[in-house]
């Protein structure tokens, strides 16, 4: 027999016995909130960033932007979160290239109205590294507004290369709700139980192309096709009297689907519109500007040093890279480029993309995570007190912290 209290009992350090609690991270983009704790894998929800049916990035008044945060933000933290906004850290991973006025509207809100002890805004192309463990690349965010370009070499964005093209998710759906206006047809299905059934217009119903619908044929009908099938349907759809195009593509295209939209009702989607809608992104346009030239223009644009590393070290983030097919179809478009005038003097013949560990819908959030579990969460950020004495963020666009500036005007 064996006293009790001769065991020695384990000591076990859980997430209680910790001093610092887990840093709140908050990754707020245009079309879709990411939030979560720092130190985990994958955020605790994803969710649509609105109010009602008002978008938070669509407000351009701080008086209208100032109370939908205050909602928004309620309900992350009580709804999701579960936790006091006092007793946490927020980091906010934020586009360098982002609203000024959202980003000092959101510190108001998180000081004043949630008084947490302090914000940490971190650039959203240089942390996406962070889930890689590297410091050098290239770093593409295909989102929902639009498509930006950042290098990042040994861990310092050259800011001075930056692209940004309004070439992304919300483009590809107006591209598909006008082609479904133009070409969408509404049947009931009854042809299925020997019924007659004549399709109409859905241009003659335009009600049900609602913007939900649209996303969700986008998310789930849509593709990018290669290179040579692409040109061909650009090709067809601009000169429309040119049959023989016209009738290639149409032999030769991605089935039909049929999308249920209201009760009976099925939407027809044909191949034209699921292939062709996002040929929008690698189409050249009056400046000779598209997804894949704004990579080798930002690539232009860095020193010649960088230049064969951030080709070798290329990241796609965002929503719309999840595209099926964009990947392939990018590297298409880069050698396709690369074979012209323009671009001789890069002097690159490949590239290598990274594959994150996460999806790269959040992945901008994972190197927020990861950024945000570091010392650098106590050492750098904006605490309360400093905010409430001057109520200022730092920018790099405000000369008023840049450090060189600051130099020179004092001597």
């Amino acid at each position: 027999f064996t006293s009790t209290r001769d065991i020695s009992m384990p000591l076990y350090e859980g997430i209680g016995l910790i001093s610092e609690k887990h840093a709140v991270v908050l990754d707020m983009g245009s079309a879709t909130t990411k939030c979560g704790y720092a130190g985990e894998m994958s955020p605790r929800c994803i969710l649509a960033s609105k109010v009602g049916d008002t978008w938070l990035h669509q407000a351009t008044h701080q008086d209208k932007l100032y109370p939908l945060l205050v909602d928004f933000i309620h309900q992350l933290y009580f709804k999701w979160l579960l936790v006091n906004p006092k007793d946490r850290r927020v980091v906010v991973v934020e586009n360098v290239l982002g609203s000024t006025l959202f980003k000092e509207t959101l510190a108001k809100v998180l000081f004043k109205h949630y008084e947490v002890s302090s914000v940490l805004f971190v650039p959203s192309h240089l942390v996406c590294l962070f889930s890689l463990g590297v410091t050098t690349g290239l770093v593409l965010d295909v989102g929902h507004k639009e498509a930006t370009v950042v290098p990042v070499y040994e861990g310092v964005p050259i800011l001075a290369a930056w692209q940004a093209q309004p070439l992304a998710g919300e483009a590809i759906q107006q591209a598909v709700k006008a082609d479904l206006i133009c070409r969408g047809l509404v049947t009931t299905g009854a042809h299925r139980l020997g019924e007659t059934d004549v399709p109409r217009k859905v241009g003659d119903t335009p009600e049900y192309l609602t913007e939900k619908v649209i996303q969700d044929i986008s998310l789930r009908c849509c593709f990018v096709t290669n290179i040579n099938r692409g040109r061909e349907l650009t090709q067809a759809m601009s000169d429309p009297s040119n049959t023989t195009s016209l009738t290639s593509c149409l032999t030769h295209m991605a089935p039909l689907v049929t999308y249920p939209i209201s009760g009976s009702q099925l939407l027809l989607i044909d191949g034209v519109t699921r292939e062709g809608s996002a040929e929008l992104l690698w189409t050249l346009d009056g400046d000779c500007m598209s997804v894949a030239s704004i990579l080798l223009d930002a690539i232009l644009a860095s020193p010649v040093d960088c230049r064969k590393e951030l080709a070798q070290g290329l990241l796609l983030v965002g929503g719309t890279t999840m595209m099926p097919g964009f990947k392939a179809r990018l590297n298409q478009e880069l050698k396709s480029l690369l074979a012209s005038p323009k671009y001789e003097s890069v002097k690159i013949s490949t590239f290598k993309m990274f594959k994150p560990p996460s999806q790269p819908n959040y992945t901008a959030w994972l190197g927020g995570a990861i950024f945000g579990a570091t010392d650098v969460v106590v050492t750098r950020s904006l605490t309360r007190e400093q905010y409430l004495k001057d109520p200022t963020v730092p920018d790099w666009a405000n000369l008023r912290f840049n450090s060189v500036y600051m130099e020179d005007r004092q001597g």
